[in-house]
């Protein structure tokens, strides 16, 4: 499994708060991302901050974890960015609070010209699926993406 780096997070992007992946946005999800076998995975500790029910992690809270996963997915494995375009989600169980540690995954792309559909999923250490989903990003052209919408590039994300 190997670490892909955040390069939103130095100091040329300031302005950065991303609520999924930023650092330093302390009411955020703080993800940290790896790359292992085509897949893309982030894990997550989760805490009452993102409790909906009693006990129980927000629906929408799953949501985010998904979409964020999906769109790292897009930079680093696709080389570009994008925009979800659909998103759908099974709740498959309910997320405990109290689970120690979950992993988020994204996999199997499927393009059909600008669209790139992606399987993503919740799971926590020891296999136990919560939720699963499909997120269906708009990619743009890497020119594009560099030119209007800060993609620092597939390079960036990575230790070469």
């Amino acid at each position: 499994m190997k670490m892909i780096k955040n390069p939103f997070a130095d100091s040329r992007t300031e302005d950065y708060n991303c609520f999924g992946c930023s650092p330093g946005n302390i009411h955020g999800l703080q993800l940290q991302f790896w790359e292992d076998n085509g897949e893309v995975l982030a894990s997550w500790i989760p805490d009452s901050r993102f409790e909906g029910w009693k006990g129980i992690i927000h629906g929408g809270i799953q949501a985010t974890l998904i979409d964020e996963v999906a769109s790292w997915y897009v930079f680093v494995r696709l080389g570009t960015s994008g925009v979800t375009s659909d998103m759908s989600i099974r709740y498959k169980k309910p997320l405990p609070v109290n689970t120690a540690k979950i992993l988020v995954k994204a996999h199997s792309p499927v393009h059909n010209k600008r669209l790139v559909t992606l399987t993503c999923s919740i799971h926590d250490e020891v296999g136990v699926e919560y939720a699963a989903g499909e997120v269906t990003y708009y990619i743009f052209p890497e020119t594009i993406a560099r030119e209007k919408y800060r993609y620092p590039g597939k390079e960036a994300f990575l230790d070469l």
